[in-house]
Formats: C-alpha cells, structure tokens, sequence
C-alpha cells in the first residue's frame, strides 16, 4: 500500500471511533410500557407512595382509564362487528360470482350446441339444394322436403 492509501485509513478510523464505541442496549423481550421497557429506553418512573397521592387525581385518572377502557372494548366490537358484516358479504359475493360463471358456462354451451346445430342444418340444406338441383337437370320433378330449421 501506499503512503497515502495508509493516512487515509487511520483518518477514517479515528472519525469513526466515537461511533464505533457507542453500544446500544441489549435488545430484550420486554412488553411496550413495562418499566423494563422504560428502563432500556432510558426513562424512569416511580410511583409515588399513597401518602402523596391526591384521592381527586387519583379518582379522575381511573375515570379517564374507565372511559378509554369503554372506548376500546366499543371499538373492538364494532370492528369484529365490521368483520362479520365484510366476510358475510363477501361470501354472498363469492357465491353470486360463483352463479354467475355456471351460468356463463351454460350459457356458452348452448351457444356452441346451437351453432353445431345451425351448421348441421346448413350442411343439410346444401344437400338437399344439390338433389333438387340434381333432380331438375336431369328433367325431372322432384318432391324432396326440404330439411327441418333447428
């Protein structure tokens, strides 16, 4: 290497170094709110004995977590409630999609049935036309009904 290559690696290495000694908290399981979770944050919290606790904050904090509690079990309904109504519409469209290609499938099969038909009848009709025709060139009256219409 040369020199330059080298004082390059060294400035490199001495302006990451204070990055390079910074370690972040071992990652751990702990639940989102619980004082570990805090702790690995870097906050504290420590509950204040009773004998500090003013009953009105204390009473009003329980109310407020009632409420919440309330909002959250309301919503969690109306959200299983909004579940059941989607997944019952959508087996309602499911099977009306589902009706709908038997249908289809039906619908196509008599299509080609009738087409098969109508090209039977126009094989019939070219023969029967071939006869008569066969029939007058050779001076003939010919009574030859002609084919029955699909």
């Amino acid at each position: 290497m040369n020199r330059q290559t080298l004082i390059a690696a060294a400035a490199l290495t001495l302006a990451a170094a204070p990055v390079l000694a910074q370690t972040a908290p071992a990652p751990t399981n702990a639940e989102p709110g619980s004082e570990a979770w805090l702790r690995m944050r870097g906050e504290a919290y420590s509950r204040a004995p009773d004998s500090e606790q003013d009953p009105a904050e204390v009473a009003a904090t329980a109310r407020l977590n009632a409420e919440i509690a309330a909002r959250n079990t309301a919503a969690a309904e109306a959200e299983a409630g909004a579940t059941a109504a989607f997944e019952q519409r959508n087996a309602e469209w499911r099977a009306e999609t589902a009706r709908l290609e038997t249908e289809r499938a039906q619908w196509e099969a008599n299509a080609a049935a009738a087409n098969a038909a109508r090209a039977q009848w126009e094989r019939d009709r070219a023969a029967w036309e071939a006869e008569v025709e066969a029939c007058r060139r050779a001076g003939r009256v010919c009574i030859v009904p002609p084919p029955p219409r699909p």
